[in-house]
């Protein structure tokens, strides 16, 4: 059930309707909007009775919910959520960078990529200090040093750190030492782990698992939700198809989808997207145009010498190329939609 409050509903009105939810044994989820709050009710097995809220001071309408999923729905937030990772945002109508090397090998190696980093003007670091990789053989990422390093990044350059957890303890390091979690696409699906890291209090980025539907990857969002972490960032980072061309199948129309029906902002990951370094840019593009929210990409100083995804990095000057570039394509679209407005408002005065 959704509980809309009116526009000049109190605090205490909503902690009162907050209060009943407890008493009903529910949670309520309260999501101020720009005009107003609504309040999701999670927990309830069944229906639940509107006559308990429709009385109440302060409560515009109760409406059932139909759809598997509540706390990710447009229905509850109508304008599109702005998520703040450390000291900037995502969803908030400029383009997130999100930039770094796959893994995390040396300080060396991440201070190299970062100082092109914070240069080209983007917000956030990626890195990884915990890989899940197919072989047991394969790098396993450095861990707590890993992180270690990855937090001494911020400090020296001011860049806000996004990088994975694979299990609950990894979940409480990276909120030791990073801005925003990361649930890898094998982990889509991890639904106790979905479950812990909703209670914490940090941004979590999750991507889309290898073959999700819209409606998994929207359900992982609302596990994550339902314990009480409304920060949460979608990534497409391609799907597996019969298609042999590009390590996976990036599916750009998963953006105007998630737009229809969620609030929740989504990312683009062109790098683990292609699996190959010269599809990078014009997928990145690609995923600028459709709409995302952001852009996550892999940078490594030599990535022939990369201990994990080397072929899909791209070089520092790459990643500057690329760079300039969506900012031009960024302001080019920015305008266009600009002009499109000042047209239609025309057509609608004339």
């Amino acid at each position: 059930m959704l509980i809309v409050m009116k526009p000049d509903a109190t605090q205490s009105e909503i902690d009162r309707v907050l209060e009943i939810i407890g008493k009903l044994g529910y949670r309520g989820h309260a999501m101020p909007g720009e005009t107003r709050t609504a309040i999701g009710i999670t927990g309830n097995k069944g229906s639940v009775d509107p006559a308990h809220f429709e009385n109440l001071p302060g409560v515009a309408d109760a409406i059932r919910v139909t759809k598997p999923y509540k706390l990710i729905s447009k229905d509850l937030r109508p304008e599109k959520s702005a998520i703040k990772v450390g000291n900037a945002y995502i969803g908030d109508g400029s383009l997130a960078m999100i930039a770094g090397p796959c893994a995390v090998e040396s300080a060396d190696q991440v201070f190299k990529v970062a100082e092109v980093v914070a240069a080209s003007g983007a917000r956030f670091f990626r890195g990884g200090a915990f890989k899940p990789r197919t072989s047991p053989y394969a790098f396993q990422g450095k861990g707590e040093d890993g992180l270690k390093i990855l937090a001494e990044v911020r400090d020296r350059f001011g860049l806000n750190i996004v990088t994975e957890a694979m299990d609950e303890h990894g979940v409480d390091l990276v909120e030791k030492y990073g801005d925003c979690i990361q649930i890898g696409a094998r982990n889509m699906q991890n639904f106790s782990l979905l479950k812990y890291a909703g209670q914490t209090r940090k941004p979590i980025l999750l991507k889309r698992g290898l073959s999700a539907t819209l409606d998994e990857f929207l359900l992982a969002a609302e596990y994550i939700m339902s314990e009480g972490n409304y920060d949460v960032i979608l990534c497409e980072r391609g799907i597996r198809t019969f298609a042999d061309h590009a390590r996976n199948t990036l599916d750009i129309s998963i953006v105007p989808a998630i737009r229809r029906v969620s609030h929740l902002p989504v990312i683009i990951d062109p790098s683990h997207a292609s699996g190959h370094n010269y599809m990078v840019e014009p997928l990145a593009k690609a995923g600028v145009a459709v709409g995302a929210d952001g852009l996550i990409i892999e940078v490594h100083p030599c990535p022939e010498e990369a201990l994990c995804d080397g072929a899909q990095a791209l070089t520092p000057d790459q990643y500057r190329s690329l760079s300039d570039m969506i900012k031009v394509l960024q302001s080019a679209l920015n305008a266009s939609e600009s002009d499109s407005t000042t047209f239609n408002t025309k057509e609608l005065t004339a």
